[in-house]
């Protein structure tokens, strides 16, 4: 079943007489329980459409076409306080950076809770913090409870994008998008985001959009991946087909551009 169907997306921003079209007819789907790719260099569009799924809008900015169809809901179509019941609790998004999403002068426990105390009107104070440890201990996060009672500052990068995740799959939504999110991390904590994203997807069929610049990453978690480029889809297939047969120019230099180990000479 079609958890996502987007039709000519069509995004512009506008600035007085100036109108500049970021997304551009862009349509796409995705399953139940699948995780998608979405790949393109920075100003490609991939993050705009993301930032669009979610309903979050900067000054200017406007869908001007299309139609985006979740779980059989019209997302655009959809007034405002029903929007709002969407975002965060059966659509999550994880950003790149989670310092910049993270209060820094919260503790980490009500901040995690904070979608179920949105969403979830019946669920009292205790089992708000039980719900809390569960999503904190599902990301895999040592000592959750002394987790829960930390400050930012007091984790690793790779803790507080754990603490990012936990956040949004504390109300078990259907579809996580994670924007760059492994993008600010060092190799080794990418690879164990990359694999937490894939056994909480395993584990409980949650879809995952994963929006990201490198290829190889994609190649790594994804079944399917989507090209952007200028604000358009320019490939679109599974993985190994982009990667083994690319067709378009643009995602051969994508490609051609990966890093490749190479003996090192002279030490």
């Amino acid at each position: 079943m079609k958890l996502l169907e987007v039709k000519d997306l069509t995004i512009v921003f506008e600035e007085g007489r100036q109108r500049q079209t970021v997304v551009d007819h862009v349509g796409f789907s995705m399953d139940e329980g699948e995780i998608l790719g979405v790949v393109g260099e920075s100003g490609s569009g991939k993050s705009m459409m993301a930032h669009c799924l979610m309903g979050l809008y900067k000054p200017h900015e406007r869908v001007a076409e299309g139609s985006v169809l979740f779980d059989g809901q019209s997302l655009l179509d959809m007034p405002a306080e029903a929007r709002r019941q969407v975002q965060g609790n059966t659509m999550s998004i994880v950003f790149q950076e989670p310092m910049t999403s993270l209060n820094p002068v919260k503790k980490i426990g009500p901040q995690v809770e904070e979608s179920l105390y949105i969403h979830r009107k019946d669920v009292g104070k205790q089992e708000r913090r039980e719900l809390a440890l569960k999503a904190l201990q599902d990301v895999e996060l040592p000592n959750a409870r002394e987790v829960y009672d930390s400050y930012p500052h007091e984790l690793s990068g790779g803790m507080r994008q754990r603490v990012m995740i936990a956040s949004a799959i504390v109300c078990r939504p259907k579809l996580l998008i994670a924007d760059e999110a492994t993008t600010a991390l060092d190799v080794t904590i990418q690879a164990q985001i990359i694999r937490l994203l894939r056994k909480l997807n395993a584990s409980t069929g949650m879809s995952v959009l994963f929006i990201s610049h490198n290829l190889r990453v994609i190649q790594e978690i994804c079944s399917r991946a989507i090209v952007m480029w200028q604000g358009q889809i320019v490939e679109e297939g599974t993985v190994e087909e982009i990667f083994r047969r690319p067709q378009e120019d643009y995602t051969k230099r994508l490609i051609a551009a990966i890093p490749t180990r190479r003996k090192r000479r002279g030490f």
